[in-house]
């Protein structure tokens, strides 16, 4: 089976938003726990599935879908609109809310742009961000601030964003909350886990919010010196209390960093949060499992439900063969893990199976490692290749993985806007591809680029594209 054309594309697009608005309808009806507002504020994420004039987590939904409907075509004939210059390089997605852009730098200040002008509406210098000689590794630089997408709780016109800041000589981690208005700081709250070592950690994904929290992953440094544990924290939005998980809990394992290529965790309708973690330090066979190299399902109070790991994970970790792009969700049942090996598993959401090889796999995907997050409609799957987006076709009887095609251009994790495959290549360029072949259908140099996993963004009719130190808006045709 192909890749599907325009016209069945829009047909699962159909499709796909009356199971999205069912499962919402199931949220609303089952969840007794989480307070009214919260339980409304949770659907209305869920059912963000981009249609509209917003975009206010990584890829587009609490899934991570990276599909939109709101354009039905893009002109990159000329821009929109470029931002000015903004201090501090930019690592993080472009979010859309109401008639404004916003975008956070790793000078630890938070933008809000014009979506008609482009011109800074109001910014907000958080803190002094880390100079990276004060950290033990790492190629971010010269300085680390924020480096994950923000979310933004539009129930609560409020943006949050994890600063890393400069305190008392050190870094600190802290959750910062701003109104999307005029920005001003309405939440606080500091995120490194008790005994952790700051200088260690890297808050390197997005943000995602499930009931009234919002989640936070972390992991290491580049080159993943010093000694660090990756966890899960979840920030009740009014400054509750944290939960946190960590992985390679036990006394004297470390590492299993959660990044996912900056991809967000993916939180599915009924609140369950969806990671894929690192390398841990377990390495040799025989020794239990330590959640590291694999998928994790965790409760929305972050109690670990069930995890996959290939047989191979102890090798795995002794390679540094993370599992780097986002839980992939299908519509279906099915899910999808890969990462650092070039393998995509295929597997049961209801039962991950501990581990194994999954329902099946299929390896010899890409030349490069497959981080971030992915596109995804329907049974088709674009992979986030660093050598360019490869697609799949997922079959369920019996459960099969094909490839369709491998694009060898662009790398950056795709989107599914307007019948195009979006992906931005380290070179500066921008390229849409034809859903059906993978071939170059539309460019545009935007310029130089910062962040390794660059991913634009869709809202208020733009197409939204980050560049190292700021964003290039193109005008879209309504669907």
């Amino acid at each position: 089976m192909g890749v599907m054309a325009p016209k069945q594309l829009r047909s699962v697009r159909a499709r796909r938003a009356a199971v999205v608005a069912a499962c919402v309808a199931l949220v609303c009806a089952g969840t007794v726990a989480a307070s009214a507002a919260s339980a409304r504020a949770h659907a209305a994420h869920l059912a963000h599935a981009t249609a509209d004039s917003s975009w206010t987590v990584y890829h587009g939904n609490a899934l991570s879908t990276g599909v939109s409907t709101a354009l039905s075509s893009i002109s990159l004939a000329r821009r929109a609109w470029t931002s000015p210059a903004l201090s501090g390089q930019v690592y993080g997605e472009p979010l859309v809310f109401g008639a404004d852009v916003y975008v956070a730098t790793e000078n630890d200040v938070v933008y809000a742009l014009s979506a008609k002008t482009g011109r800074v509406v109001w910014s907000r210098h958080l803190a002094s961000a880390v100079p990276n000689s004060k950290l033990p590794c790492g190629d971010i630089g010269p300085v680390v601030g924020i480096t994950g997408t923000p979310v933004i709780d539009p129930s609560r016109s409020e943006i949050f964003v994890v600063a890393d800041e400069l305190v008392g000589g050190g870094p600190e981690h802290y959750l910062v909350g701003l109104s999307t208005t005029n920005g001003r700081v309405e939440l606080r709250v500091h995120v490194d886990p008790p005994g952790s070592t700051p200088d260690a950690l890297l808050q390197r994904t997005g943000l995602n919010l499930d009931h009234g929290s919002v989640g936070v992953d972390i992991g290491g440094n580049y080159g993943d010196c010093a000694a660090y544990q990756g966890r899960v924290v979840s920030v009740g939005e009014t400054g509750s209390p944290r939960r946190i998980f960590t992985v390679d809990a036990r006394a004297g394992d470390s590492q299993g960093a959660i990044w996912m290529g900056g991809a967000a965790p993916v939180v599915d309708a009924s609140g369950n949060v969806w990671v894929t973690t690192g390398n841990g330090s377990v390495s040799s066979s025989g020794q239990p499992y330590d959640d590291s190299d694999g998928i994790l399902e965790l409760s929305s109070t972050l109690r670990l439900k069930q995890y996959f790991a290939p047989t191979n994970w102890t090798t795995n970790n002794g390679e540094d063969l993370d599992m780097t792009v986002a839980p992939i969700l299908l519509s279906d049942g099915q899910a999808i893990l890969a990462g650092k090996s070039r393998i995509a598993y295929l597997l049961r959401t209801s039962h991950l199976g501990g581990i194994g090889n999954g329902e099946t796999n299929l390896g010899g995907l890409c030349d490069q490692d497959i981080d971030g997050g992915a596109a995804f409609e329907g049974s088709t799957v674009y992979l986030p290749c660093l050598s360019g987006p490869v697609a799949l076709q997922v079959g369920t009887s019996p459960p099969s993985l094909h490839m369709v095609w491998s694009s060898g251009i662009g790398g950056g994790p795709p989107l599914l806007v307007a019948d195009r495959v979006w992906t931005i290549g380290q070179n500066g360029v921008v390229y849409g591809l034809n859903p059906a072949s993978g071939q170059v259908v539309q460019q545009a140099n935007v310029g130089q680029m910062a962040n390794h996993f660059p991913t634009p963004s869709v809202g208020d009719g733009l197409f939204l594209v980050p560049t190292a130190t700021g964003v290039v808006a193109f005008h879209g045709t309504a669907s």
